[in-house]
């Protein structure tokens, strides 16, 4: 990984990896291939549907719903005493485009999210933990695209799109992080169990809440009629 990361040596809490400046550009360019791949499959989609191919419209929409989501990530409204943090609706904007124009569409634009997470905020220990970290994990956020066409999609989709995250963090909180489940006197995957699924059920609890508002329902679903016409 010399070309793309370099690795730092770190006593106290273990070796991790700095990404380079060739390491930046690449991660750029597979999130734009991807990006640019899901908005060509949604065309795809549509010109057998009789309806025209891509539009800038639909393109801008995945880079808005991802440029929502990376902001919302930001926005922590507290600390979890274990690690992690309770943010607002981060998840929901990536699901919005698998709801929007369907699974595939919304698989590759949700790892390319997962790619533009690991650009701006990398943390690295090895490959295998960096896939699942931020390929996997932000990636199933897109199988809310599984209930595009679904009566109550977007809910349906927006849970196992984070029960999918979920799945994903509690692996590596298991396997890559295990080692600070002693400081809580806990196993590692009780401990996995619950670092991850309080600070993600705690933004999912609350979006559910927000989602089952008739008016926030509507306004959703005349984005993704508009995006799609």
């Amino acid at each position: 990984m010399s070309i793309f990361a370099t690795e730092i040596v770190d006593q106290e809490y273990g070796n991790y990896f700095n990404l380079t400046p060739a390491g930046y550009a690449l991660l750029v360019i597979i999130m734009l291939i991807l990006l640019i791949g899901a908005c060509y499959i949604s065309g795809k989609t549509r010109e057998k549907q009789g309806k025209t191919s891509i539009s800038t419209k639909q393109l801008v929409t995945c880079a808005a719903a991802m440029a929502l989501g990376t902001i919302t990530s930001y926005l922590k409204l507290f600390h979890l005493p274990m690690g992690g943090s309770f943010t607002l609706f981060s998840m929901l904007f990536i699901c919005l485009i698998g709801y929007w124009f369907g699974l595939r569409t919304g698989l590759m634009a949700a790892c390319a999210y997962g790619i533009l997470q690991l650009v701006i905020d990398p943390y690295i220990i090895s490959i295998p933990q960096m896939l699942t970290d931020y390929l996997f994990a932000f990636g199933a956020l897109g199988l809310s695209g599984i209930f595009h066409d679904k009566k109550h999609g977007l809910i349906k989709g927006y849970l196992l799109g984070v029960l999918g995250r979920y799945f994903f963090a509690f692996l590596s909180g298991m396997i890559f992080f295990g080692s600070y489940a002693a400081d809580y006197g806990m196993s590692a995957p009780v401990y996995s169990l619950a670092y991850n699924g309080i600070y993600l059920g705690a933004e999912a609890a609350l979006t559910l809440v927000v989602l089952a508002v008739p008016a926030v329902q509507k306004g959703l679903s005349s984005i993704k009629t508009l995006a799609g016409s």
